[in-house]
């Protein structure tokens, strides 16, 4: 059999891990954002134990490998009575990643709201809460967002470490294909090939989105 020929065989199998990888990938944004904005604000608080906790949360978000972080959600958590299930594992481990990177990226934006904008909001009667809502968190996510689209694409492709805790995604069924009929060089082509269909028109978006930010400011 052909290159072509193996891979038109493989394809549809390593589809379908793709589409959990995309799902695992949706599942730790959609939890990891809003809990980024929490630890973002956190780390800018004035209480001493708000500001201590958010702190201490990211730091171990970054400072962990995912890996680290999905074997500790799987294997770890057992032991203390709490049993999750694969996938359920992996978006944990993945939303804490994500959270712990995304709060200092939105941290950095929030930061650079330019702070007449916010002195002019105060002159005009607005209320704290007020200021936040229509200045400084629009503002703020407005100029974090290519760095979170950046991230995301380094999620996507942090997914395929999900393998290591039985998550069928891309690498697993990879793997599987691999080991049942011996076409490693085909198969992981083929998987290399699907990431970076999606992971290069994603990274030239989050470029393009960042220079005509940049042309608006």
């Amino acid at each position: 059999m052909t290159f072509f020929t193996d891979a038109a065989a493989f394809l549809p199998v390593l589809l379908n891990g793709l589409q959990v990888s995309a799902i695992l990938t949706l599942l730790s944004l959609l939890f990891g954002l809003p809990l980024a904005g929490v630890l973002a604000f956190g780390i800018m608080s004035k209480n001493r134990v708000a500001r201590l906790i958010a702190i201490a949360i990211v730091e171990v978000g970054r400072g962990a490998p995912a890996l680290v972080l999905l074997q500790l959600m799987y294997f770890g958590l057992p032991d203390v009575g709490i049993t999750l299930s694969a996938l359920a594992s992996a978006t944990v481990a993945l939303t804490w990643t994500t959270a712990a990177y995304c709060a200092e990226y939105l941290r950095g934006g929030l930061s650079a709201v330019p702070a007449g904008e916010i002195e002019g909001s105060q002159a005009l009667g607005m209320t704290t809460a007020d200021t936040l809502r229509y200045i400084i968190i629009p503002q703020g996510w407005r100029i974090a967002l290519p760095s979170l689209m950046g991230f995301a694409v380094i999620l996507f492709q942090a997914t395929s470490l999900a393998y290591t805790v039985t998550v069928q995604e891309m690498m697993s069924q990879a793997y599987s294909l691999g080991a049942s009929t011996f076409k490693y060089l085909t198969v992981f082509v083929l998987a290399g090939l699907l990431y970076a269909v999606i992971s290069i028109p994603a990274t030239w978006l989050s470029v393009l989105l960042e220079k005509r930010m940049a042309r608006h400011l």
